[in-house]
């Protein structure tokens, strides 16, 4: 059975599903921890800054709650974002950018809101838009071997 707000079927030889409205969730060949490490190394490798880790599942079990691994990786650029914050003041609330892995099962997967998304709910222009294009690329390389 898919998970709630899934699309059915499996996801795709390259790793890559839309899942609920706007997310874009690929596979890692990587364990959650592994791949929140890898990341982190990923965006500070590229000159961003690295703001929080939020580890919902540590949490949880902090209050004798379980819930699958599972974190967030709140991360950019403010050379990148704070153009697009000052042109749609409301997109503050969707940056700096975030990446969500979780465990499914025995997979690990990577979920974020695609940049065209975020560029349609904020009708941000073209050039305001390729300032979070970069995620794709970043969330590709994490993937990878």
């Amino acid at each position: 059975m898919p998970e709630q707000g899934s699309q059915p079927g499996s996801i795709p030889a390259r790793g890559v599903a839309q899942e609920g409205a706007g997310v874009v969730t690929k596979l890692s060949p990587r364990s959650v921890g592994e791949t929140v490490s890898r990341l982190v190394t990923l965006v500070e490798g590229r000159g961003m800054k690295v703001f929080a880790v939020i580890d919902h599942s540590g949490e949880a079990a902090r209050v004798g709650l379980e819930l699958r691994d599972t974190k967030v990786v709140i991360f950019g650029s403010p050379q990148a974002g704070t153009p697009v914050m000052a042109a749609a003041p409301p997109a503050a609330l969707d940056l700096p950018l975030k990446v969500l892995v979780w465990a499914d099962g025995d997979q690990t997967k990577v979920s974020y809101t695609p940049p065209a998304q975020l560029a349609a709910r904020y009708a941000l222009s073209e050039a305001l838009a390729s300032r979070l294009a970069g995620i794709d690329a970043l969330t590709d390389a994490l993937v990878g071997a």
